[in-house]
């Protein structure tokens, strides 16, 4: 067996292997007596076939699928030793050849990563700013959750709530019909088309219309997409939202807990203290992260972004199927192919592995690590809102090797990017500072 490395990049080894003649014959030979055994030939007993008959009734090619079946992996591993070449990953082979048999092999190599000065960053969380403006909207959001929509005889304005019948062609072909749709007239409402708002607003209960609208080129349905649409419609009904008062009433509402417009404001700044916290922490830890990345030299096979890919694909799958939807849906709602949407995700998939790496190995510096108790406490807050007869059930559940190494990692990822930030924030150097005082 010949076994060239043409290369090495990317953390990818691309090798050639090319086998004598003779090993293949071996493998020929021994997948004809392994097919003679297990397949029925005509006018033979099993096992007893010449090999000529055998090839005739099955086919060469299927001879070869049982030979290259055990001589390619016997063979790859032998070359792989012969080159000292450590895997990292599946491989992705090309036979180029059967006879003799010649392979090309791309072996996915471990990542390296080259750490730069990670404990010189320094970066200042964002202050966390709360408005009179931001507590009056969400105060605002509340009286709108909790409206409610009175009929009105006055001609069809925005924001009102439209009970109408829509019937849409494009190209002579139905677009959308509808019977007694609610719809809200919001200015910059795209659907069924953009303008429809603009078009039926001024009109009064039980008018008719009839009119046209040109789709953009970037529309998201491809399928009408630069194209005109022609709707006829007619308007039953108007609906006008009427928002409650500002007082102890209004407050009750929102929760029985709140006895007054002032204690449901001082719940309000409290939520919206700890969004604001929770905001900046996570912009926070990101421009750590980025800033620790971009310090750094991380080479890895393309093969980890594609496995990170199918990782969000598949997470994304189990979300669909929690509300009872599937990826087929999913992409005609968005009108996207699953090629494109595995393209999209790639730009995130790329970072996330660079992410992945970078803190890794940050981990190994600062000798973080993850004990028992650690993982208890883990999996005792997963278990946390469940019954207290379900409780037992659900640790059991849980408490499987491999849930325990995903959470041993995951708490692991926690305190890494918890020290770099930290670090970030030099509050390492200033509790030295201190101790050293003390002393």
């Amino acid at each position: 067996m010949k076994v060239t490395k043409e290369k090495e990049e990317n953390r990818q080894a691309f090798i050639t292997v090319e086998l004598e003649p003779a090993e293949m014959e071996t493998s020929m030979q021994d997948a004809y007596l392994k097919l003679a055994q297990k397949n029925d030939i005509p006018g033979f007993r099993k096992g007893k076939a010449p090999r000529v008959v055998v090839e005739r009734h099955l086919g060469k090619p299927r001879l070869l699928e049982e030979a290259l079946d055990h001589l390619l992996p016997q063979a790859y591993e032998q070359a792989l030793k012969e080159q000292e070449i450590e895997p990292f990953a599946q491989p992705d082979v090309e036979i180029t050849q059967t006879d003799p048999l010649i392979f090309k092999a791309v072996v996915p190599l471990s990542p390296a990563v080259e750490l730069g000065d990670y404990r010189s960053i320094r970066i200042t969380p964002d202050p966390v700013d709360i408005t009179d403006e931001n507590i009056n909207a969400l105060i605002e959001e509340l009286r709108h959750q909790h409206a409610t929509w009175e009929p009105v005889d006055r001609p069809l304005d925005y924001n009102d709530l439209a009970t109408i019948d829509i019937n849409g062609m494009v190209e002579e072909k139905p677009y959308v019909q509808k019977v007694g749709a609610q719809i809200q007239v919001l200015k910059e409402l795209m659907s069924p088309a953009p303008g429809f708002s603009d078009q039926i607003t001024g009109m009064k209960k039980e008018e008719e219309k009839e009119f046209t609208l040109s789709f953009p080129e970037d529309y998201p349905n491809n399928n009408v997409a630069g194209k005109e649409g022609h709707f006829k419609v007619k308007l039953s009904e108007i609906k006008e939202e009427k928002l409650p008062e500002l007082n102890d009433e209004f407050a009750g509402q929102v929760s029985p807990e709140f006895k007054t417009v002032d204690a449901l404001r001082e719940e309000v700044v409290k939520s919206l203290q700890l969004r604001a916290e929770e905001r900046v922490r996570m912009d926070f830890e990101e421009r750590v992260i980025n800033t620790a990345i971009e310090q750094s030299k991380v080479e890895y096979p393309p093969v980890l972004v594609e496995l990170e890919i199918n990782r969000i694909l598949n997470e994304q799958v189990r979300q669909l199927q929690m509300t009872g939807r599937g990826m087929d849906e999913y992409l005609q709602s968005i009108n996207k192919t699953a090629e494109q949407l595995h393209e999209e995700l790639r730009p995130v998939a790329t970072k996330n592995v660079a992410a992945s790496l970078v803190m890794s190995k940050v981990a190994e510096a600062e000798k973080i690590e993850v004990a028992e108790p650690d993982i208890e406490n883990g999996i005792d807050n997963m278990t946390r809102g469940t019954a207290e007869d379900k409780i037992e059930e659900m640790r059991k559940l849980l408490d499987t090797p491999q849930t325990r190494e995903s959470l041993k990692q995951s708490l692991r990822a926690r305190k890494t990017i918890e020290r770099l930030t930290e670090i970030a924030k030099n509050i390492e150097d200033s509790t030295t500072e201190t101790k050293e005082e003390e002393k």
